[in-house]
């Protein structure tokens, strides 16, 4: 860990060592950061980027509701962005507002309604940040945020700031194809103009949906699974017999069994066992492979690997 630190450059954010990230996830499991890097600004994080080795390992992390820390911890530098340099909506221009890539999801649907601008309620019932909705193309309610995107920031591995068009970011379902190795930093989304009673009723009407149908008030991270094509997971889970199947302190949820809950102090190793218990059931019963819409990063502990499907 000395050895670490004293090779990474000088920040103007913080630098942790061994730092928790149960913590920092909504599953609360997992292991630590080997170092935690939260940058004060974009400039701050193209300098550390620059002048990083190229042999340390780098894991980026939003806002923890969609994933999953291996008990083993993460190697290397893990970056999450702070609120305070990543975490304002500015409107820009006509029926645009640029946003931080650390700034929540709900919060960018009331900027949103504030500036009179429908096309975000969607974001209202989604517990993650901007970042990871722009990584991973996430929607709801038949809107995706591809259809938002007018061009993404970020800042690429060597340090280069670079800006992406909607094209280029290669927009499918639950996936974008932009280099994985930039951390994107904000974006310039564009809205419609409609009145703010019925932007309203439609971010009210998301609310309540999400309340009525998925456990919000659990340890949980969110959807599962993604839909295959032609299905829906949480029907396909439940016809494998899993709704309710408990491992460790973690559980497949009564409500909604797309959703994986940290009931009784699961470990990452509890929370994906389980979900690898349920891809083989699945397979199974159905013969199709639900494909992982949480992100797992880190390390298992020796000797506690869990083959996909279990080895099937």
């Amino acid at each position: 860990m000395t050895n670490l630190l004293s090779r990474l450059p000088t920040v103007r954010g913080s630098l942790e060592p061994e730092r928790s990230l149960a913590d920092l996830t909504w599953f609360r499991a997992g292991g630590p950061a080997e170092v935690l890097f939260q940058p004060a600004d974009e400039a701050d994080l193209a300098a550390f980027m620059t002048g990083l080795p190229a042999d340390v390992p780098v894991t980026l992390v939003g806002l923890g509701s969609n994933l999953l820390v291996r008990d083993g911890g993460i190697r290397g530098v893990t970056i999450r962005l702070s609120q305070r340099g990543f975490g304002q909506v500015t409107p820009v221009g006509s029926n645009r507002l640029e946003v931080g890539a650390a700034v929540p999801d709900k919060k960018l649907a009331a900027a949103a309604l504030a500036e009179g601008l429908s096309g975000f309620a969607f974001y209202h019932g989604i517990p993650g940040g901007i970042g990871g909705a722009l990584r991973m193309n996430a929607g709801a309610h038949g809107v995706e945020t591809r259809q938002r995107v007018v061009e993404v920031r970020g800042v690429t591995r060597q340090g280069a700031r670079v800006t992406f068009s909607n094209a280029e970011m290669g927009y499918a379902y639950r996936h974008s194809g932009a280099p994985t190795d930039v951390v994107f930093t904000s974006c310039v989304l564009e809205g419609i103009p409609e009145d703010r009673d019925a932007i309203r009723r439609d971010m009210d009407a998301v609310a309540a949906h999400r309340e009525a149908s998925q456990p919000v008030r659990s340890r949980t991270g969110g959807s599962t699974f993604k839909n295959p094509d032609g299905h829906s997971a949480w029907k396909l889970v439940d016809a494998a017999g899993c709704r309710g199947l408990r491992i460790g302190g973690a559980e497949v949820s009564e409500m909604h069994c797309n959703f994986l809950i940290n009931v009784d102090g699961a470990t990452g190793h509890d929370l994906e066992l389980l979900g690898e218990t349920v891809r083989a059931r699945v397979l199974q019963t159905s013969g199709i492979r639900l494909e992982w819409e949480i992100k797992r990063f880190g390390d298992f502990l020796p000797g506690a690997a869990i083959e996909p499907f279990l080895g099937a």
